[in-house]
């Protein structure tokens, strides 16, 4: 028995994901960058508390928190699509 040709969909990835996943690591290639080159103390004032913390941590959990609420946005909107 020989095996079927594959077709392209099977052989890998696509020219799509390839894309996506370039442009996934530029991404974090920039904001890295970004977040190294901000590392002087800034005033930060919390919900109860404020103190001076570096930039590069306000920059790392801000972007956290926007992954999270997209994560969660995104999923909200496939269940309604349900």
């Amino acid at each position: 028995m020989s095996a079927s040709p594959q077709t392209p969909e099977h052989q890998g990835r696509s020219k799509r994901e390839m894309a996506r996943t370039g442009g996934l690591v530029a991404l974090a290639v920039l904001i890295t960058l970004f977040a190294v080159f901000n590392l002087e103390k800034v005033k930060v004032s919390w919900i109860f508390d404020s103190g001076e913390v570096p930039l590069i941590i306000v920059i790392v959990i801000s972007l956290l928190v926007g992954i999270v609420l997209t994560h969660f946005t995104e999923l909200r909107i496939r269940r309604r699509r349900r």
